[in-house]
């Protein structure tokens, strides 16, 4: 049993920075999340890297935006900043559907209230201290300032915007996972130095004259991005704009990227090279009480009970999905947990008082990359491709999953571990990839055999996310038939154990050149293998992702080729429906649009015994009204 303490927790209110005994709080960070001070939540994170140092560190979680801002005064003015911590998700994907509809609830706030945060916090929250405290810095962090820090597309308002810093008034931001650049930030200040005249501190992001932008002494120079009114005006160039951005996320040696904004110039500086094992370890090894704080007594935080009884085990993912945020805001390369750190927190979370013997999870951002990296280090300094393993799995990759498969053991090894299961998306492909290394292939199929056999609960999710290869080429996924040969996989090993589990697919619709003949192709594929679908997704267009900018600017960041996407409500629907192929009011829907697409071939092979169902005129009506109800997937950190 836990026996903390109120100030175990980071302090959230006047009343508990005095049972401290401080007098003014170091750094105050104000959270668009509730705060659960555990390592899978960010302001947490940060908050518990700045104790570290020796600084004093207060959170301030939803504070009410309204009124007199009382939320905002209740601390007064931090010795050395404001930090601003929006969330563990996009604010706007976390409130709103592809169809810009309210979610049934949200997932960061107690009992999924809607009304504890505001539309793009950072903002909200910047603009209010800055009016408050106009002399004191503030910075930013965290998924939505991350991935809007240069020129983006913001779905919701459908337009081009500039770097939130000019929209916040924030003076810096940071982005990707912040431990290291908060640290120098901190040993920055308390120097003295004024936070106009700290340019030099990697991974972050901020706003000057040209004539103020430090010489940079790397011999690979700087990037000069588009302008962000040439963007407005041309977005051809906003496509070749997302390209290096994305590549210098995803480069050991990056260059600095500078884009001109009106007479100032944006300044985002090159990452820090991935963290060790040892400071990942101590990172998630800092005295969280793994619990929400008190004042959520008997409320429910969905995102926490999702995640309370599982372990994070690594950092990054280099599959380079073109809808994804993991890779822009934690990098393709990945950095693991020591098993011995592993173990420790697998023993913190068998103390909590409703631990019944299951972790629900033991995975990462993608659940099969723990220990993979280059063989050649030499190779990948010098690489940009932003995923290592499409088109093709890198040749320098080593997918070798023995040491994920010790860790599992080590895990199922410790008195009172009944089941651990693997919650995370498992990537298949590199499961069936065929190694020129034959233990690396051995300890593939072993790997499969385990995951299979001892850590499914019931349901294995993993993603394919389309069907047809030109889809999945632009989003960078593997083949379908991949898919068809793992899930083969699946059902022989099921069958031999006598288990009866299942497996759960995610699909995306009207992602950029997805059209309704490759979405008819997905039902007639996904009906052969018996699966009534129900993890589905409309595309969401997402700042800063390769799909969104092609979808907002019609080409091919990398190809400059055109591409057609759905944006209509009436083209969304003409492909979401043939997910619900199977059900009775959608089959006339389905029979017409085949029809006007010239594709009423496909027909037979959706319906080729079924009998048709009586026509009625009002399905697609009634269709519009249709209130969402379809699952809506969650990944690791929020991403989308």
């Amino acid at each position: 049993m836990n026996n903390y303490k109120l100030t175990d927790w980071l302090p959230t209110t006047k009343k508990e920075v005095e049972l401290r005994g401080w007098d003014t709080p170091d750094v105050i960070l104000f959270s668009g999340d509730a705060y659960v001070d555990h390592p899978s939540f960010g302001c947490a994170v940060i908050g518990r890297t700045i104790e570290s140092m020796g600084l004093k560190v207060a959170i301030v979680p939803q504070p009410d935006w309204h009124g007199d801002f009382r939320d905002f005064k209740k601390l007064g003015r931090p010795r050395l900043f404001f930090g601003i911590s929006p969330g563990c998700m996009d604010s706007m994907v976390n409130k709103y559907t592809a169809n810009k509809r309210l979610r049934s609830e949200d997932a960061y706030s107690p009992d999924g209230r809607h009304d504890c945060r505001p539309e793009y916090p950072t903002i909200v929250y910047s603009r209010i201290l800055r009016n408050l405290y106009p002399d004191t810095p503030i910075v930013l962090g965290g998924i939505e300032a991350s991935l809007r820090r240069l020129t983006h597309y913001d779905y919701w308002q459908d337009r081009l915007k500039p770097c939130i810093l000019f929209d916040s008034g924030a003076d810096l931001i940071i982005y990707g996972m912040g431990e290291a650049p908060i640290k120098k930030l901190c040993h920055e200040l308390q120097k003295g130095r004024d936070i106009k005249d700290i340019k030099d501190i990697p991974q972050t992001v901020y706003v000057t004259e040209e004539k103020d932008i430090p010489t940079y002494n790397d011999e690979n120079g700087d990037i000069i991005l588009h302008s962000h009114e040439e963007c407005l005006q041309n977005k051809k160039a906003q496509a070749e704009n997302i390209r290096h951005i994305e590549e210098e996320s995803n480069k050991l040696h990056a260059q600095r990227l500078i884009q001109h904004t009106g007479k100032s110039c944006v300044v985002v500086n090159p990452p820090y090279p991935p963290i060790s094992t040892d400071e990942l370890d101590a990172s998630h090894e800092l005295p969280y009480t793994r619990l929400p704080h008190p004042k959520y007594k008997n409320k429910r935080i969905p995102a926490y009970e999702m995640i309370k009884h599982s372990v994070n085990i690594h950092r990054g993912c280099f599959g380079g999905c073109a809808f994804c945020t993991i890779s822009a805001h934690q990098g393709k390369f990945i950095v693991c947990r020591s098993k011995e750190s592993i173990l420790r927190e697998v023993r913190k979370v068998m103390e909590l008082p409703d631990f019944k013997g299951y972790l629900s999870d033991l995975g990462g951002p993608s659940a099969n990359m723990y220990g993979m990296e280059g063989k050649n280090k030499d190779i990948c300094g010098k690489c940009k491709r932003p995923s290592c393993i499409h088109p093709q799995i890198c040749p320098n990759l080593n997918t070798d999953h023995s040491k994920l498969i010790d860790v599992y053991k080590a895990v199922d090894a410790i008195p009172g571990i009944k089941k651990s299961f693997i919650g995370s998306g498992v990537r298949y492909d590199l499961l069936l990839h065929k190694s020129k290394d034959d233990k690396t292939n051995r300890a593939a199929h072993q790997y499969i055999h385990e995951l299979i056999c001892n850590h499914v609960s019931g349901r294995l999710k993993v993603a394919p996310e389309h069907v047809t290869d030109r889809v999945l080429n632009l989003m960078r996924k593997p083949s379908f038939k991949l898919f068809e040969e793992f899930k083969r996989i699946f059902d022989r090993i099921n069958k031999e154990e006598n288990l009866k589990q299942q497996i759960i697919p995610y699909f995306i619709s009207s992602h950029p050149g997805c059209r309704e003949e490759d979405m008819a192709e997905l039902a007639v594929l996904t009906k052969g293998m018996d699966f009534h679908l129900e993890q589905v997704q409309d595309f969401t267009p997402t700042p800063m992702t390769i799909s969104t900018e092609t979808w907002y600017t019609g080409y091919d960041p990398y190809t400059l080729e055109p591409i057609t996407s759905a944006k209509t409500q009436r083209e969304k629907l003409a492909q979401r429906m043939f997910f619900f192929w199977y059900k009775p009011e959608e089959r006339n829907n389905i029979e017409n649009e085949l029809r006007r697409i010239g594709r009423p071939d496909i027909i037979k092979r959706l319906y080729p015994f079924m009998p048709k169902a009586p026509y009625n005129g009002n399905h697609r009506e009634n269709n519009n009204r249709k209130k969402d109800t379809t699952r809506v997937r969650r990944r690791n950190n929020g991403k989308r």
